[in-house]
């Protein structure tokens, strides 16, 4: 009976809204009405709705989107016998009825996604499978490979049930045959220290003749040489916690039918725009939206894909499927969609058992987004999800959900220069009067505010979102033309992460961005302009000023995320909480660990003997492991020191000599994946539109004169660059 009366209900509801959709009302009535849902709508997400009032929620707020549709697509397109103001009209219906299309899937995907999952279910050590760690790499430096190894063989596991490989990309026959010598020679070397670097840290090294199919191929030549029974694969600068088996692997016990164990991406390092704004230790990373929300919605219907590293496999779904695919260049995403539509199940588990490192500059940043967009347009070109044999219709829209977000560079130049149509050209692309503006768009706008922020509201604060895909769009275009022209034809490029930025100065790619920016601080004045002379038509110039004066906030606090803050530090630090002692010239201190990087640590030494610590002494650091080694002396060497009290402030550079000093600092860094999650929740928290809404103000202000301010102090890019497939 009470499932006939929410059957009831939403039927009465849905009749109700059809009808509010398309009544014939004047602009007044619309603004009233409007006002009225939307305060019940803050009133429901004040309240923190869940269940089916959260659903209500988002009916009532979707009941205004479809109004806007509706007036929209009936009374403003301008008429076809004018071409000049249809075209470009048109171009915009078209961007604004894909993001509407958008906005619809992203609610079918996560509008009640599936809760965290508990933890991991235990199997009996004598059934725990086999399980191959591969770790694929390309050109990446000997000491970061060592910390991933490290803290690989570090992980909770019997020794006897799992191997680590280094699937060496850049050591292959074909690098060390190459024409060019001095290339040859690099790859020689690279073979030769990585092949000797595994042997003593107890890690199985192969390489293969050719580099083909790229990173995908690389995993395929690492599943022909072993034998686990479970592929785990982490990239090589995503280092594992101890626990991540044990989090993970007990799931394939309880579906036969289980391929993939997917967990998220964890970075300690900031991507370039929160390193450049400064937003990193207070605001959720770019990432988290998907990892947070997104992959748990996918996980609902099913459908929570590969992302490329941090996941296990079964190695019976591979065989079955010929390996990794690589049509495309995006190998993680094309592998799930194929063994899915094979009848395979996924699942998401919502805790970060990884720490990796993102690209560093923002050139690297747009590298490694442009693959995932010509990735995710070939997966459209060639396995078009909306038609692929076995899915089902829940995991269609999931995937075309996943694969039409990157087409959000159309839309995102649409919508920033067709203001422009009007200020410069008086062209008239939108057929509005101020008012109907008022009651149809900003109640539009404003709606689908609120359901970005009752859907994501402590994973993506308001109008980030904007500003991460301005700020990709700029070169991203041309990569998603560059593949609808030529589907075969993208490559897949490393990322470059191992990077560092001496000193301040201009990104190499930031050119655009203040020529946009200029632009539109143009058209803004040409606003003032057209209203001082043209007063009869000022509400219509008010509505499309105000449009520009938005994309100009936008273009203009991306200008403070192309101008590159230097760092005297050139690798990320961690805080840690580690009791531990300090030797120095055969005196040990009682001391505690409080941030660590893969080159050094800040330390406290409880004493008074500051003359004890001169600078460069070498000494060494004993503390209590996480794994299976109780203790180990870790070298150090000291570069500064400053006393508070009886307590000295210490800095050292870890001077390792043995493979087992790798596995200490990867210990400090990697083991224990409670400091990730607790880093994760300290920055969740929604500010709400309005307060949001006035912090991306703030920030943007201050974003552009810092980026002005650039550009008339411009040097040069200074960058140290490394990689990883």
């Amino acid at each position: 009976m009470r499932s006939v009366n929410i059957f009831l209900f939403w039927a009465v509801s849905a009749v109700v809204l059809v009808f509010f959709i398309f009544l014939p009302i004047d602009p007044r009535t619309q603004l009233v009405t409007t006002f009225v849902v939307l305060m019940i709508v803050v009133v429901l997400k004040y309240l923190q709705a869940e269940g089916a009032t959260r659903m209500v929620l988002l009916a009532l707020a979707t009941s205004i989107v479809l109004r806007y549709v509706y007036w929209r697509t009936t009374s403003t397109l301008p008429p076809i016998n004018q071409p000049l103001n249809f075209i470009p009209g048109l171009l915009l219906y078209l961007a604004e009825m894909f993001s509407v299309w958008m906005l619809f899937l992203s609610l079918f995907v996560v509008s009640r996604p599936l809760a965290p999952r508990p933890p991991s279910p235990g199997l009996a050590e004598g059934t725990l499978p086999t399980v191959d760690i591969f770790i694929p790499t390309y050109n990446e430096n000997s000491t970061l490979l060592a910390h991933t190894m490290a803290a690989a063989l570090n992980i909770d596991y019997p020794a006897d049930k799992f191997t680590v490989w280094l699937l060496d990309d850049g050591g292959t026959v074909q690098k060390r045959s190459a024409m060019n010598m001095v290339e040859a020679k690099a790859a020689e070397a690279r073979h030769a220290e990585l092949q000797d670097l595994c042997a003593q840290l107890g890690v199985r090294y192969l390489t293969r003749e050719r580099n083909e199919h790229a990173k995908a191929g690389n995993l395929n030549n690492g599943l022909a040489h072993s034998t686990g029974e479970l592929v785990a694969v982490f990239d090589a600068d995503h280092a594992p916690a101890r626990d991540f088996l044990k989090e993970t692997v007990g799931f394939f016990g309880e579906d036969p039918k289980l391929f993939l164990v997917q967990t998220p991406h964890f970075f300690i390092n900031p991507d370039p725009v929160e390193r450049n704004l400064q937003t990193f230790q207070k605001m959720p990373s770019e990432n988290e939206m998907f990892y947070g929300i997104i992959q748990r919605g996918l996980d609902k219907w099913n459908a929570a894909f590969f992302c490329g590293s941090a996941a296990v496999l079964r190695r019976e779904a591979l065989v079955i499927s010929e390996g990794f695919s690589g049509m495309s260049i995006t190998e993680d995403c094309e592998t799930a969609l194929e063994l899915h539509s094979r009848g395979w199940n996924s699942i998401y588990v919502d805790r970060p058992l990884i720490a990796g490192l993102q690209p560093e500059t923002f050139a690297s940043f747009i590298g490694q987004r442009s693959r995932w967009a010509q990735g995710m347009m070939q997966i459209m070109r060639f396995r078009f999800p909306a038609f692929k044999r076995g899915l089902t219709v829940a995991q269609r829209l999931c995937y075309m959900s996943s694969t039409m977000f990157w087409l959000f560079p159309f839309p995102r130049f649409i919508f920033l220069f067709s203001p422009l149509f009007y200020l410069f050209f008086d062209l008239e692309i939108f057929t509005a009067s101020g008012g109907e503006f008022m009651a149809y768009t900003v109640s539009y706008m404003i709606a689908n505010l609120l359901i970005q922020n009752s859907l994501y509201g402590s994973f993506r604060w308001p109008w980030i979102s904007e500003l991460y895909e301005y700020v990709q769009s700029v070169h991203l275009l041309p990569a998603v033309i560059s593949v609808a022209l030529n589907p075969t034809k993208p490559t897949f490029k490393v990322t470059a992460k191992d990077e560092s930025v001496a000193q301040n100065r201009l990104s190499e790619i930031s050119r655009p961005f203040f020529l946009i920016f200029f632009v539109l601080l143009i058209a803004t004045f040409v606003t003032g302009y057209r209203l001082y002379t043209e007063s009869y038509k000022a509400d219509i110039t008010l509505v499309v000023g105000g449009w520009n004066l938005l994309n100009l906030l936008l273009a203009g606090c991306a200008l403070g995320v192309v101008s590159e803050r230097g760092e005297r530090q050139t690798t990320r630090r961690v805080k840690v909480q580690r009791r531990a002692e300090v030797e120095v010239n055969g005196k040990w201190y009682p001391a505690m660990i409080r941030d660590v990087s893969v080159n050094g640590a800040g330390i406290q030494v409880f004493s008074t003997e500051v003359e004890e610590f001169p600078r460069d002494q070498i000494g060494n650091v004993r503390f209590q492991t996480h794994g299976v080694v109780a203790e180990g002396d870790l070298p150090i060497s000291i570069r500064h020191t400053s006393v508070r009290g009886e307590i000295i402030f210490m800095g050292c550079r870890f001077a390792p000599d043995s493979v087992a000093h790798h596995s200490l600092i990867a210990d400090l860094l990697y083991a224990n994946s409670e400091q990730w999650w607790q880093f994760q929740h300290s920055r969740r928290y929604n500010p709400g539109v309005v307060r949001g809404t006035f912090r991306f103000l703030h920030i943007a202000l201050v974003q552009t004169f810092r980026g002005l301010q650039y550009l008339v102090l411009h040097r040069e890019p200074q960058a140290k660059t490394g990689g990883s497939e």
